[in-house]
């Protein structure tokens, strides 16, 4: 009974957050996703992350070995989900990377924060790392069949992971107003990601219900067993398996049903992805939530 009400602490505050979002649109109260959207990812994320690897408190040694988990996590994920999307004879720029890539932003960090505190925020943080880089790489390349390499020079995330890990590397650290002025635009990221995920799901219309059921239910079997692999492989702590395996684990990103819009893809079948593994991750997350605590 005390671990359900500990998982119900944990989850609630998240998708009570994404409720707000949800109620808003519903309510037919304007609300610019567009807007808010880029200044979550190119101001209040990076922040978030940059003074996250700045001030951490881990152990580098955690940390590398977490990013390799990640990578070999993520890799075996993208080998498999291939091979389904070749299998089932499915269009690989439409189901390919919503399929590898979860919603480690929106949904992975305020979890993270929530069930391991400040420690699983700065794992979390290393995981989407990871993730960000990934999927504005190769990403891409799969759901527009071209490269990207100009975009990643262009995106916040990518240069706060990299002066992030700088600084990290050698020790350097920030003067104090800049610190807590970083860390406050920081503070905005998870309710910002939060609310902004409950109102894009609530304007999408989701497409091939039975499909995206069956293929959230892979995705999720898939992305857990790839990622317990990898967190046993390299002998992850309790808090960093934990969080590689919740990480790993997220429902399909709104981001995907963006690429897919912008790119000319399927992008009814990803918000049928969207909206339906979301959904599932209701009952799914706070479910591996109570193995992993």
């Amino acid at each position: 009974m005390n671990l359900v009400l500990t998982v119900l602490e944990i989850v609630a505050p998240v998708f009570i957050l994404a409720g707000i979002g949800f109620v808003w649109v519903k309510l037919g109260i304007e609300y610019r996703l567009e807007f808010v959207t880029r200044l979550s990812m190119t101001m209040a994320v990076p922040c978030l992350i940059f003074v996250a690897l700045v001030n951490t408190t881990l152990d580098p040694a955690a940390l590398t070995a977490l990013s390799l988990a990640s990578l070999v996590a993520y890799g075996a994920v993208t080998a498999l989900v291939l091979l389904l999307v070749w299998g089932l004879r499915l269009n690989q720029g439409t189901f390919s990377a919503p399929l590898i890539y979860g919603n480690t932003g929106n949904l992975g960090l305020p979890l993270a924060l929530f069930a391991f505190g400040e420690i699983g925020l700065e794992y979390a943080v290393v995981v989407f790392a990871v993730m960000a880089i990934l999927s504005f790489t190769f990403g891409i390349w799969l759901v527009a069949g071209a490269g990207s390499f100009g975009k990643v020079l262009k995106e916040p995330l990518v240069w706060a992971t990299v002066m992030g890990a700088l600084f990290l590397w050698q020790g350097w650290k920030l003067p104090t107003f800049v610190d807590n002025t970083l860390g406050l635009i920081g503070q905005m990221a998870i309710p910002l990601m939060l609310i902004t995920l409950g109102v894009a799901v609530a304007r999408l219309s989701p497409g091939g219900i039975g499909r995206a059921v069956f293929l959230s239910v892979l995705k999720l079997v898939i992305c857990v067993g790839c990622a317990w692999a990898a967190g046993i492989w390299f002998a992850l702590d309790k808090a960093a398996f934990g969080i590689l395996v919740l990480q790993v684990a997220t429902p399909v990103a709104v981001t995907s049903y963006m690429l897919a819009a912008k790119y000319g893809d399927d992008a009814q079948s990803v918000a049928g992805l969207v909206v339906v593994s979301t959904v599932m991750s209701v009952g799914t997350l706070p479910l591996l939530l109570a193995f992993l605590l």
